[in-house]
């Protein structure tokens, strides 16, 4: 992040560069009518809340950046300006990173112990991203510059992050408390599952990049830390969705066919759900047949 920071504050001497930046929503303005073209045309939204990040599996921000005011040419003043939004937009997604939860209550940005662990991912994150459309309005001369991340998959933000979690034990045990896994004397069901879906619409629930699920003793029933890092890596720890429909089409490309749905009926914390024990064997027993839980075949229903 200092890095970041420290590139920014180059540029700004350097060049004495000006930037401009909006509060981006899921459109932008008439004056980039063209990158609203683009963005409708690879169905992309700017991302907003961590939430939409986590549910679109991509984290998108745009930047406009004006041209360095004593500019020779209309080249110059292009390429100045892009320049600006370009550091700007990296520097807005590092900014949006730190809000992203890493489990529990735990946030990127409050993390102690974590922190230089945490920072260094971003860091390298931020290299990884792509800047993926770029367009300069002649008329008010003004750059604007997308940038894009994954949050699954290779050089992703999810990747790094579970690198250095799940490579490094000690970081490990002091970000994620050990909990007692639920075990009890599994149940017959009347068909056989091989995914979840948790209805989490009536909690304050957050997706993070661990999402636990426990019983109403504290007993954890799906702890996503003892997931393989490979699926973590390429798929996260669930699918994140707004209905139960979605939830299914969406466990469907993970080769579920028949998930088991149940409610959510509280929260260990703002990223930890808790089900019923009715529910919870009902989970543990279907798993047993399975293993579901063992590929991250779930999926969480936000409100």
């Amino acid at each position: 992040m200092k890095k970041i920071l420290l590139l920014i504050l180059v540029i700004l001497s350097l060049s004495s560069l000006v930037f401009a930046q909006q509060d981006m929503q899921a459109q932008l303005d008439q004056r980039f009518q063209s990158a609203n073209e683009w963005l409708n045309k690879n169905n992309l939204t700017i991302t907003s809340t961590p939430e939409q990040a986590f549910i679109n599996d991509y984290i998108l921000v745009a930047a406009e950046g004006l041209p360095k005011p004593n500019s020779r040419s209309p080249g110059q003043r292009r390429l100045t300006a892009e320049r600006a939004a370009t550091v700007l937009a990296y520097r807005q997604l590092a900014e949006f990173l730190e809000g992203i939860a890493v489990v529990g209550d735990t946030l990127v940005k409050d993390a102690e112990l974590q922190y230089d662990v945490v920072r260094t991912a971003v860091a390298g994150v931020v290299k990884g991203a792509q800047v993926v459309y770029k367009e300069y309005n002649d008329k008010e001369e003004t750059a604007l510059v997308i940038v894009k991340l994954g949050m699954t998959g290779p050089r992703s933000f999810s990747s790094i992050i579970y690198e250095k979690i799940m490579g490094d034990p000690k970081i490990k045990r002091d970000l994620i408390k050990p909990e007692p896994e639920f075990k009890t004397k599994p149940v017959k069901l009347e068909t056989n599952y091989d995914g979840l879906i948790i209805d989490a619409t009536e909690q304050n629930f957050r997706p993070a990049l661990i999402n636990r699920i426990f019983t109403p003793q504290g007993e954890v029933i799906y702890d996503p830390s003892k997931v393989s890092q490979k699926v973590l890596v390429e798929q996260g720890c669930g699918e994140y969705t707004n209905s139960i429909d979605k939830a299914k089409a969406a466990l469907e490309k993970r080769g579920v066919k028949n998930p088991l749905v149940v409610k959510a009926i509280g929260t260990v914390s703002p990223s930890d759900l808790q089900v019923s024990e009715e529910d919870a064997v009902k989970i543990f027993s279907a798993n047993q047949k399975s293993g579901f839980l063992a590929g991250a075949k779930v999926a969480f229903v936000l409100q």
